[in-house]
């Protein structure tokens, strides 16, 4: 950013009171807090001058790295265009080797595996119907002693009540 009109008048409204400061002080005179606020205002306007300065600084920094990132970026493209199609043809070839490797090798194999998957489904087919009554025969198992278990925690919960009622009646009569 670069000084505009407004700081150069700022700075000319304050120049006559700053020499008069000078004058005061070279004369051992003391300062008022008016003076005070006037060197502060002095100071901070050079403060901010630098850095208006600096941020132009930066703000060039800034366009010079712009410039160097779009002359890699430019020359990236360019290597690695020539490096795709360097490569691209030989890329193809082996992917046209590769295609027809698999085909061959999927129509070699195709007929095995067909064989070999008939042969798991009738081998699975065979073990679920044979094991299929065994794992009815256990869950029948399983839920007789589930409900037996059940009843008898009933029977011992009605049992216990009954004997708790029994005794508070027997105590409500003492």
């Amino acid at each position: 950013m670069s000084k505009t009109r407004v700081d150069d008048m700022l700075i000319e409204m304050i120049e006559p009171k700053i020499r008069e400061i000078n004058e005061k002080f070279s004369n051992g005179e003391k300062l008022t807090q008016d003076d005070i606020n006037t060197l502060l205002l002095k100071s901070q306007y050079n403060h901010i001058n630098h850095l208006d300065d600096k941020l132009n600084e930066t703000v060039e920094t800034v366009k010079n790295l712009e410039h160097k990132f779009d002359k890699l970026e430019n020359q990236y493209k360019s290597d690695f265009g020539s490096l795709k199609n360097e490569y691209k043809s030989d890329f193809d070839k082996l992917e046209n080797q590769y295609k027809n490797d698999f085909g061959s090798l999927k129509n070699e194999y195709k007929s095995d595996f067909d064989k070999l998957e008939n042969q798991y489904k009738s081998d699975f087919g065979s073990l679920k119907n044979e094991y299929k009554s065994d794992f009815e025969k256990l869950r029948q198992e399983i839920e007789t002693t589930i409900q037996k278990a059940l009843n008898k925690n009933m029977m011992l919960l009605i049992t216990i009540i009954g004997v708790f009622l029994t005794l508070s009646k027997l105590i409500d009569k003492f």
